[in-house]
């Protein structure tokens, strides 16, 4: 394991015995907050204010890894919810920089078929700002920018939670 990748798994298992021991400490962003805006490259390197696009539709914001396995069992959930929803909701990838290239993560991409936007969060910036708990977090925010849910894991149904922007 290289070292950021060790960190970030020392952070989630850090968050998740403080949030066991605390029990009503809150994990990630906030239900009803304002969604935080920042600016990401997309993988072809062109900046995309994240910011921009809320208020103009719901957004879906899904953070992953190649090397996540639980970012991979969504993948059918998430190839789903873009099909049915596509064309009322933007879906934006959020590829985490955790032991990941831009390079590792164009493959994924490719490899899974991924069609929505794509960005590359190679600082942390939308891991921080959204207080991103793990890989395979997902986070929809509704056409006012409010956050309406968030969540992560296996069998996370990505479907639901973008239906509840609408």
């Amino acid at each position: 394991m290289t070292g950021r990748m060790l960190r970030w798994c020392g952070f989630t298992v850090a968050l998740l015995i403080a949030t066991g021991a605390a029990g009503a400490q809150q994990v990630g962003s906030r239900v009803g907050q304002r969604a935080p805006a920042v600016t990401l490259p997309t993988l072809d390197g062109q900046p995309m204010n994240l910011g921009e696009r809320t208020g103009r539709t719901p957004v879906v914001l899904h953070f992953f890894a190649a090397w996540c396995s639980q970012c991979r069992d969504q993948m059918p959930s998430l190839r789903e919810a873009v099909r049915r929803y596509g064309n009322r909701v933007t879906f934006i990838g959020v590829a985490v920089s955790a032991n990941q290239s831009r390079e590792r993560a164009r493959q994924y991409v490719q490899a899974h078929r991924m069609t929505h936007d794509i960005v590359y969060d190679e600082r942390g910036q939308a891991v921080e700002r959204f207080n991103v708990p793990t890989t395979s977090y997902v986070v929809v925010i509704d056409r006012s920018g409010r956050i309406v849910f968030t969540g992560s894991g296996s069998d996370l149904d990505i479907v639901a939670a973008a239906a509840r922007a609408l």
